[in-house]
């Protein structure tokens, strides 16, 4: 059975914000934080999904999201987060948007 598509908000409050998953009958929400670093430059600094939520894919489609918006606006990551960090990792072909530390 093929998983339902996970809608991921963006909340954004100028030098920071974060992105949310709720899905539903499943309690909590999943939120990966980010942070203004300076002009073009944002942390990704944590990311959380509930046990509840583990294994639904919504961790993988914040990420996936925040990779758009960044593409979208011009801007570049510094994955501060160890999930961010590794799924940057498997994906090479976001290497252009990892900002240098």
């Amino acid at each position: 059975m093929a998983q339902p598509t996970i809608h991921v908000a963006h909340e954004d409050q100028g030098n920071s914000g974060r992105y949310v998953v709720t899905l539903p009958g499943v309690e909590g929400e999943a939120e990966l934080t980010w942070r203004s670093a300076g002009p073009g430059i944002i942390v990704a600094d944590h990311t959380y999904a509930p046990d509840s939520m583990r294994g639904t894919g919504a961790a993988s489609a914040m990420v996936q999201r925040l990779i758009a918006d960044a593409r979208e606006r011009g801007l570049r990551i510094i994955p501060a987060c160890s999930y961010v960090r590794a799924q940057f990792r498997r994906h090479p072909e976001w290497s252009d948007l990892q900002a240098e530390v």
